[in-house]
């Protein structure tokens, strides 16, 4: 089971690093915000594991970033997409406490804003902008599924390591990934000397640099360069679809 954490008051600073909850106009957010809670996730902290009841609804701020991972019967956890300051997590897709499928795991730590499923459903109820931006960001999160598996079907290794990497500094602001290389191939599906591979054409070719416990990006665009277009593409959906709620690049 996952551990709920305490929460404090929100702050401004916190509620201004959710691209999601700031598409919000302020008198929708005001039916939101004092059912809010705020609360520091570390890297490794399980939010929800599958079959958790989803009690509550997470949305990450600032370079705070959360991963889905689907765990196969051989142990292996595979990651399925990315979840940072753009989107949320719990309650999105589905409705009220309904079980978890996949485990949500924290990549990078940070602030998190909380609120209850019921709330966030209640909310969902009395405003019809509520219930139209969510159910927008649920097609954007299906969007990225579907891309996940048609990448993981056709993109090479090297390809996917890039677009991985690329997507994380995109949103958690920085260039310094808190990854190591066995969690790197654990979260793609491949095994660690792939991963090891694939990096050290990286470092050769001067994009990365590793040290113990992360992963620096040191070239973005020579990064970018070597991904498939499936960021891009997901990217521009959410643009369309949630206009401008996608970090930009």
């Amino acid at each position: 089971m996952s551990t709920i954490p305490q929460t404090s008051p929100v702050s401004a600073a916190a509620i201004a690093g959710s691209d999601l909850l700031t598409a919000l106009r302020q008198d929708d957010f005001a039916l939101i915000e004092p059912k809010l809670g705020e609360c520091r996730l570390r890297a490794g902290d399980v939010i929800y594991q599958p079959g958790d009841n989803v009690d509550y609804c997470y949305f990450p701020t600032e370079g705070a970033m959360c991963s889905y991972f689907v765990e196969m019967e051989d142990g292996t956890a595979v990651e399925t997409i990315l979840v940072g300051r753009e989107g949320a997590l719990g309650g999105i897709v589905s409705h009220g406490s309904l079980p978890a499928y996949a485990r949500a795991n924290v990549l990078h730590e940070g602030v998190f804003l909380r609120i209850p499923a019921r709330d966030l459903e209640a909310a969902k109820d009395r405003s019809p902008a509520i219930a139209h931006l969510f159910a927008r960001y649920a097609d954007c999160v299906m969007a990225q599924v579907f891309q996940s598996i048609a990448c993981n079907a056709v993109h090479s290794i090297e390809q996917r390591a890039a677009k991985w990497l690329s997507a994380a500094v995109d949103r958690i602001g920085r260039n310094d990934v808190t990854m190591t290389q066995e969690q790197l191939a654990s979260m793609m599906g491949i095994g660690r000397s792939y991963a090891s591979r694939v990096l050290q054409r990286f470092k050769r070719d001067g994009m990365v640099r590793t040290r113990r416990g992360g992963i620096e990006v040191l070239d973005r665009d020579g990064l970018k360069a070597r991904a498939c277009g499936c960021n891009d593409q997901v990217e521009a959906h959410f643009h369309r679809v949630l206009g401008g709620v996608y970090p930009e690049t």
